[in-house]
């Protein structure tokens, strides 16, 4: 497994690139983590590793409906043999409503898996987007752990429980640097209410205990102020703690805003 080190940051492959890469690096993240479902055959990420010297990057995630095991695979080594030890290949079975070849997710990930297995890719080189229990043990036995996006620290918590003390557990968390309170509150609603639409989240969201009134769009505040932590400089870096005191490994910091850098430094004066 690669070594992630205790933060990375979170962004969409379209909004990165080597420079970003690098700043990610002096600022002391671990990792990059490709959003968006990037696909294809991943050239992104050989920029970011040629730009740097220890960075990792990995897919958060690549979704398997959109590329093929074999074509996943091909990515993986051409990238491996360029930059060893340095990718990790997050994958995810997306969510029902974005997908028209949507059938069982656990089964098409187990598909997938034996699929990459075959293809030669290592299994402690892959992560799992996973949320309910039978996912979280599926990336337990069969790959270096998992990804959860879009959950609070109590969901941490009940992961780690699931997973074990071996497997990889590197959480997604949004965070919004203002003081603000209803501004703040806003910038993470903005982003937050997209996800209130797919079933799979929501269903997430009501074991931890949020209510209809909670999950309905555009979200509660009590909702919001959980999923996109928002404030000074201490209570952002205080919201990603709080994963990492709860068992995660690695926290995958998500800055919402025209600007990530402000929120990003912050959490890194303060944690890293």
């Amino acid at each position: 497994m690669t070594n992630l080190g205790s933060l990375g940051i979170w962004r969409a492959s379209t909004q990165v690139d080597g420079a970003f890469a690098a700043k990610a690096e002096r600022l002391g993240y671990g990792a990059v983590w490709l959003g968006g479902s990037p696909g294809g055959d991943l050239a992104i990420a050989d920029e970011l590793l040629e730009a740097t010297e220890t960075l990792q990057v990995a897919t958060g995630i690549l979704n398997i409906w959109q590329d093929t095991p074999a074509s996943a695979a091909k990515a993986f080594h051409r990238i491996e043999q360029a930059h060893p030890g340095r990718f990790l290949l997050g994958i995810g079975a997306g969510h029902r409503e974005a997908t028209a070849e949507y059938r069982s997710p656990y089964q098409a990930l187990v598909d997938y898996l034996d699929a990459l297995a075959a293809e030669g890719v290592p299994s402690d080189r892959i992560v799992l987007a996973a949320l309910g229990p039978k996912v979280l043990r599926l990336a337990a036995d069969r790959t270096a752990g998992a990804h959860p996006y879009l959950t609070t620290p109590e969901h941490t918590r009940r992961a780690r429980e699931i997973l074990g003390a071996g497997p990889l557990l590197a959480p997604e968390q949004k965070v919004v640097l203002d003081a603000d309170d209803t501004r703040g509150r806003e910038t993470g609603r903005k982003t937050v209410k997209f996800y209130l639409g797919l079933r799979n989240y929501v269903a997430n969201l009501q074991r931890l205990g949020y209510e209809d009134a909670d999950v309905a769009s555009p979200g509660s505040d009590r909702l919001i102020d959980a999923l996109a932590v928002h404030g000074d400089g201490d209570v952002v870096a205080a919201g990603v703690q709080a994963h990492l005191d709860a068992g995660a490994d690695h926290v995958v910091v998500q800055a919402l805003g025209e600007d990530p850098w402000p929120a990003l430094e912050a959490i890194a004066q303060r944690l890293l």
